[in-house]
């Protein structure tokens, strides 16, 4: 007696679906869906045509995060697939990508990235030279010497005179100073004064 459940059209579970190549026309068409996710004008296609409001296609790219583990990520031609993959789990930005300035907004970003990827990531991979070393000076070199200013002259001072404690009285000067005729006119003295007027009368008597 046959299985009932085992037969054509029975109600027993059907057998598991099994690819007829072994999942590999099922690995490239999900490979390649994928990576068309890199293109945030595909992705601005999907939100205008309404597959965004499909749960069974939010339910599809749920499962599409598989790609993110290391035994599948090899085969990944456009890492940027993977980073809007993940950004569209978000409810948020698949409602905004249906507006074309964030559309235009995004693939803006995408070029720049692009653009300086390379020299960006060279700066932290390459490695920097060392800093040149300073110069140190041989000991048999003598010290330079910074020569010294010209010392400044200073001006001639003349010399300054006596104070006026040290000169002599004016009286001894004067005294010193005196003539033969005021010396013998003066009282106490041994000089004899001579009378102008006698010398001249003698001499007018020797005359006539």
């Amino acid at each position: 007696m046959a299985d009932v459940g085992s037969a054509p059209g029975g109600g027993g579970k059907p057998p598991p679906y099994k690819d007829p190549d072994d999942g590999r026309q099922r690995f490239l068409l999900e490979l390649e869906f994928v990576q068309c996710l890199a293109n945030p004008t595909y992705i601005h296609y999907l939100a205008q045509n309404r597959y965004f409001e499909d749960e069974a296609f939010i339910g599809y790219l749920k499962y599409l995060k598989y790609w993110q583990r290391p035994e599948y990520i090899k085969y990944i031609m456009y890492p940027h697939c993977l980073f809007f993959l993940e950004l569209l789990q978000n409810v948020n930005f698949r409602s905004a990508m249906a507006h074309p300035a964030n559309k235009e907004l995004s693939h803006r970003q995408q070029y720049f990235f692009w653009k300086n990827y390379r020299n960006n990531r060279l700066k932290h991979i390459l490695p920097r030279p060392p800093p040149e070393p300073t110069p140190v000076p041989a000991p048999s070199q003598a010290p330079t010497t910074v020569p010294l200013p010209a010392p400044v002259p200073t001006p001639a001072v003349p010399p300054v005179p006596a104070p006026s404690s040290y000169l002599p009285p004016v009286a001894a000067v004067g005294a010193s100073a005196m003539s033969p005729m005021q010396f013998a006119g003066t009282p106490g003295t041994n000089i004899p004064k001579n009378d102008m007027r006698n010398a001249m009368g003698n001499r007018k008597r020797k005359m006539g």
